[in-house]
């Protein structure tokens, strides 16, 4: 019997100070079986720094076609490719020929570091490429924050990231390594 993946239910307040939006979104997250915590958590984290009424979550992990996250214009153009981890770079050439940005969320420790230093020379020509790094302490607080009902309120600001669940509340750091 295949597992199923758990939901989610998630009140998001974001004011994001760096680029003007302020914005309360009603999030329904499913967790991938084989996903972490920590992992849906950053998928979360993606969607408020980029939130936008036409961001979306994807099928995923369920799928190879697709990202964490993307952003289609109204005339169906794909304006943003958002995927997390260490992703293949022959993937992300193709989601540059594709999107007109794309942003990789990396998380991971030392691993995130052997990825990109391995992969910076072709990764930098592309030129619609972010590539933002979550230290391992952000993400375990990240998945202590965890809970099946989340009234998440985010304060984007200078390259910090305020986030309060219910009543804890932790702030991130993230690395812009590329972009």
């Amino acid at each position: 019997m295949a597992l199923k993946a758990t939901i989610f239910k998630t009140t998001m307040q974001i004011s994001d100070l760096e680029r003007q939006y302020y914005g309360t979104h009603e999030l329904t997250v499913a967790q991938h079986p084989s996903e972490t915590e920590a992992r849906m958590m950053i998928r979360l984290l993606a969607f408020a720094v980029h939130a936008d009424a036409e961001l979306k979550f994807t099928r995923g992990l369920s799928s190879v076609e697709e990202p964490d996250l993307w952003q289609k214009s109204l005339s169906g153009e794909l304006e943003l490719w958002i995927d997390l981890g260490q992703p293949d770079v022959r993937r992300l050439r193709q989601a540059s020929g594709k999107a007109r940005r794309v942003v990789v969320v990396t998380y991971g420790g030392r691993a995130a570091e052997i990825w990109y230093q391995k992969n910076r020379e072709e990764l930098t020509r592309l030129k619609n490429l972010t590539v933002l790094n979550l230290a391992v302490q952000d993400q375990e607080a990240l998945a202590r924050l965890v809970n099946r009902n989340m009234e998440m309120q985010l304060t984007i600001s200078d390259g910090q990231i305020w986030l309060t669940v219910n009543d804890a509340t932790v702030e991130i750091n993230r690395e812009q390594w590329q972009g």
